[in-house]
Parts: structure tokens; C-alpha cells; sequence
């Protein structure tokens, strides 16, 4: 059956790799499986069709066969308990690198996600300048937290893993900021994700869609 993935049509990150659906052609691509994209413009993804598919109007979808998945981490947790390649094959092992999973996207993103808030989306409202560096405070709290943890090791847990992947995807949305540089292990960290072939090929795909000429040009 063939695996379909939504993306934006036109990504507002411009193919930098920031879009959530990049992490899931990394996860794919991890994986040694093929698929297929169907691009979808900020006006389709409001349309009837594509809330069956997510119920928020967002991106990514996953859809085989019979079964439509929503929400990036659902989706890795899928391809990685089917296919080799993101989980290990012990069983305690595996459990922890779902808590990466669960620590990336529910501990370390929403403050990540909360600066882009007050830079781009707030930028004009009179609380900016307060709320900034309290923001930037949080962030710098659990990137403390996490090189401690991480420590001189290349993964979060033994080999690579889904955890990684997510927690590496993650991190990169620092990096117009300037603070993962504040933290040079975390740096390396991500710096030893982009240099996987998996990566390197799924910001290639995402990169080419954002290159290629608009549709309406």
C-alpha cells in the first residue's frame, strides 16, 4: 500500500526544514519507505476534504490503505512500531525512547513554540518586550536540563532513535534565535541529526517543493 503525506504547498519556513511534515519524510526515510506527497495549499487545508483527514486544518497527514493518521507524533510512533529502524529492539529501550518522544513534543517544544509566538505573532503588542526574555528564560531552563542529560554521549539513549529524531527536529526551531549556540553539546547534538542520509534527504524533498516554481506562477 502506498504511504501519502501532506505538506504545505507553499511552506512558510521556505524549506528550511522547520515544517512538522519534514520530520515524518526523516521518519520515512529512516525507515527505507517509500511514499508519496500530496501538497495542499493554506486554503485547501480549511476545506471539507482535508479536515477528515485533520480535524485542526493542519499538516502532516499520513494515510495507508484504510488508516489516516493525524498529529506528527502519532505518525512517527506509527512508521517506528512498524518498520525497523527507530526503535530498539529491547523492550525497555523501546519505552524509553517513546518518553523522548513524549519529552520533545510535550516538555521542550511548547516554550520553543511560545517564543515564536511573541516574536512573529506578537511582535507589535506592547507586552513583547517583558515577555521575551521570561520566554527565552524558560527555553534556556530545559536546554540546561537536557545537555546535562545528554551529556558527551552522540544519542539520548544508546543508538539513535525516534526520540532523537524528534527532540533533534525540535531543537532546530531554536536556531534562528541564536540560543542553541548558547549550548554547544545540543548544537553538536543537532548538528549529528542533519548529518544522517535520512535527514539529508528528507530537507532535500521538502526543499525542492518550496524551490520549484509556484503553482500560480
Amino acid at each position: 500500500m502506498t504511504i501519502t503525506i501532506t505538506a504545505f504547498e507553499r511552506s512558510p519556513d521556505g524549506g528550511k526544514g522547520l515544517a512538522r511534515d519534514t520530520r515524518v519524510r526523516w521518519a520515512l526515510e529512516e525507515a527505507g519507505l517509500p511514499y508519496a506527497v500530496r501538497l495542499v495549499s493554506f486554503h485547501a487545508m480549511k476545506e471539507a476534504a482535508h479536515l477528515a483527514l485533520h480535524p485542526f486544518g493542519q499538516i502532516p497527514t499520513y494515510e495507508e490503505g484504510d488508516l489516516a493518521l493525524f498529529e506528527t507524533g502519532a505518525i512517527v510512533m506509527h512508521i517506528a512500531e512498524h518498520h525497523p529502524g527507530l526503535f530498539p529492539a529491547d523492550a525497555n529501550a523501546r519505552a524509553r525512547a517513546i518518553t523522548w518522544m513524549f519529552a520533545a513534543l510535550n516538555t521542550v517544544e511548547p516554550p520553543i513554540l511560545e517564543l515564536i509566538i511573541v516574536r512573529f505573532v506578537e511582535g507589535d503588542k506592547p507586552w513583547k518586550d517583558e515577555r521575551l526574555p521570561l520566554v527565552q528564560d524558560r527555553i534556556r531552563t530545559r536546554l540546561t536540563q537536557l545537555a546535562a542529560r545528554l551529556g558527551d554521549a552522540d544519542w539520548l539513549d544508546g543508538g539513535f532513535s525516534a526520540g532523537d529524531l524528534l527532540m533533534v527536529s525540535v531543537l532546530l526551531r531554536l536556531r534562528p534565535s541564536g540560543l542553541l549556540n548558547e549550548f554547544p553539546r545540543l548544537a553538536a547534538y543537532v548538528a549529528r541529526g542533519e548529518a544522517r542520509p535520512a535527514y539529508q534527504r528528507a530537507f532535500a524533498a521538502q526543499l525542492a517543493v518550496n524551490a520549484a516554481p509556484s503553482p500560480a506562477g
